[in-house]
């Protein structure tokens, strides 16, 4: 049987909850309770569309998260049991995510992109029971890769593995996931306390495979309803998910939690291509969507050339650092407001104001949502640096976790003795109070807002024999802002290829957005004083070489 969650997670201090509660921020309802009741004030208003005309109203939609949540404990599974979710933008993604909010069952939010490395770590680390995946997804067959896992995560579980399918092509021993999802009676199914954990989200990760971020009913219920706050969403509002709905950002800042939540209606689309995009904003009325730099970049090209995306009124852009240049082309080219949107799956998160003023806008990553939010910058010794010079962010607050799950020896890193989370971000404050970001301070590349951990890639790497030493550095680039580059140094008499290299990965079951796509042979690595490997020194070359500026 799965160790119980509460075993590995660590608490806020019992007086710091206490007093989050007290002020409000910790409201002592379930996001599932919470649904519902949105769905028992406004039943017939509109709450969720997906790119295949699937509608439904807040009634429908909760009705059918109570029945999916009734048939997963019909399965076996109940408060506590973890699935690791890994479904594309559709329908069934909202009504499981909402089912497993009622019933207490946990979702891991996996990406569609993860492939068996990180779908076996997640689930052996998370000791899932289940698997929620599309039937086929871009020519990939991912059921066949979930009923692949079995064996390697049922001895960590001692127990069942139930496959869930999204799709028209249920193999035989898998859960068809559109029946589980559809109408059916009401049951009383018992539900999770405020404080359970709610979700599994995954972090950015810099050293090795993503560790898990638990986040609770409490916590995440105020980070997605004050993200609606800061967004300007109300019952209104039309809120496009574009991006993976795994992602924190379109799951809860304010994504679909928030907006539903608001009582306002929820669109999902399969990706941000702009041809459709634009046409589905338009067709459905979209007020508000998020997406991250590289996105942006291309609806901007688009605009210029076909127009804006009427009636688009604030477009959220997060991820990674918007270049000052295209902040700028926002409002005169798509035509509706910017929102700078800075924050973390750990927790804190940053806006731009919807009323701030254009330099703000254009030129900073916002302030915190939350009165109660704490920022610290600091230098390499935990100091205060002085106000307006960079320093490492250190950050705690009431939707700040204390600790990831199940990793005392990340957590000793990530995170200081009274609480404060490390955020790995270089940033220095405006007089205004807005924070700025200046970079990184920890060793991770950022293609398009996926987080790649190079310690990652350079392990898998150096399982090839014919490389002797490799390092992963950033490479930057016009359009994802940064790409994996691969330094090796090739064994006496081998011959190494990119492509070679990246055969090996794929065929080790890697998401592609993690495959190198720049390679460069030496015969020795940069490295400093002390004998280890100069990353600064190797971003520095290879901007260089491409005629840019170090990531």
């Amino acid at each position: 049987m799965p160790t119980p969650i509460s075993d590995h997670t660590v608490p806020w201090p019992a007086d710091v909850a206490q007093e989050y509660r007290a002020k409000g921020y910790w409201a002592g309802s379930t996001l599932g309770a919470l649904l519902r009741e949105v769905a028992d004030r406004a039943p017939d208003a509109p709450a969720l569309v997906d790119g295949a005309g699937t509608r439904f109203t807040h009634r429908e939609l909760a009705d059918r998260a109570d029945a999916a949540a009734a048939r997963l404990c019909e399965l076996g599974m109940s408060r506590g049991d973890r699935i690791v979710v890994q479904l594309g933008n559709g329908w069934e993604f909202v009504v499981l995510t909402l089912a497993c909010l009622r019933a207490g069952i946990v979702p891991v939010m996996a990406l569609p992109a993860h492939r068996r490395t990180e779908l076996v770590y997640l689930a052996r680390h998370a000791e899932a029971t289940a698997i929620a995946v599309p039937d086929r997804l871009r020519g990939f067959d991912h059921q066949g890769l979930a009923h692949d896992l079995a064996g390697d995560v049922t001895e960590v579980t001692d127990g069942p593995w139930h496959v869930l399918v999204a799709g028209d092509d249920v193999a035989p021993g898998g859960v068809d996931l559109r029946t589980l999802c559809a109408p059916g009676p009401a049951a009383d199914v018992p539900g999770p306390d405020s404080g359970d954990v709610a979700v599994f989200l995954l972090s950015g990760g810099t050293t090795g495979l993503p560790k898990l971020i638990a986040r609770t009913h409490d916590d995440y219920a105020y980070n997605a309803r004050r993200s609606a706050e800061m967004a300007g969403i109300d019952a209104g509002s039309v809120y496009l998910v574009s991006l993976p709905a795994g992602h924190n950002f379109p799951l809860a800042c304010p994504g679909i939690l928030g907006t539903l939540l608001a009582g306002g209606r929820v669109v999902m689309l399969p990706s941000p291509e702009p041809a459709r995009a634009f046409a589905t904003i338009a067709a459905e009325g979209v007020t508000h969507t998020a997406v991250v730099p590289a996105v942006a970049g291309r609806w901007l090209d688009h605009a210029a050339e076909h127009g804006p995306p009427s009636p688009l009124r604030v477009l959220q852009v997060g991820g990674a650092r918007l270049a000052d240049e295209l902040a700028r082309r926002v409002a005169p080219v798509l035509g509706c407001a910017l929102q700078q949107v800075f924050g973390m799956a750990e927790g804190l998160l940053n806006y731009t104001r919807l009323d701030d003023p254009d330099d703000v806008v254009c030129t900073t990553q916002g302030r915190p949502m939350c009165p109660d939010d704490e920022v610290r910058l600091v230098d390499e010794l935990d100091r205060d640096v002085p106000e307006g010079e960079p320093g490492s962010l250190l950050t705690r607050g009431p939707y700040t976790p204390r600790g990831y799950y199940r990793a005392a020896e990340q957590n000793a890193r990530a995170f200081t003795g009274d609480g404060w989370y490390r955020s790995g971000d270089i940033c220095r404050r405006t007089p205004g109070g807005d924070l700025v970001v200046e970079g990184r301070d920890k060793d991770m590349i950022n293609r398009g807002g996926e987080k790649i951990s190079a310690e990652e890639v350079e392990n898998l790497v150096y399982q090839l024999p014919s490389v002797a030493q490799v390092a992963a550095v950033a490479m930057p680039d016009r359009e994802l802002g940064e790409r994996v580059c691969l330094y090796v140094v090739p064994r006496p008499g081998a011959a190494v290829t990119l492509e070679e290299i990246r055969a090996a990965m794929d065929a080790m079951g890697v998401a592609r957005f993690k495959l190198p796509e720049h390679l460069v042979l030496v015969d020795e690595l940069a490295a400093t004083t002390v004998g280890k490997i100069d990353k600064k020194a190797l971003r520095a070359d290879i901007a260089e070489r491409l005629g840019g500026t170090p990531a």
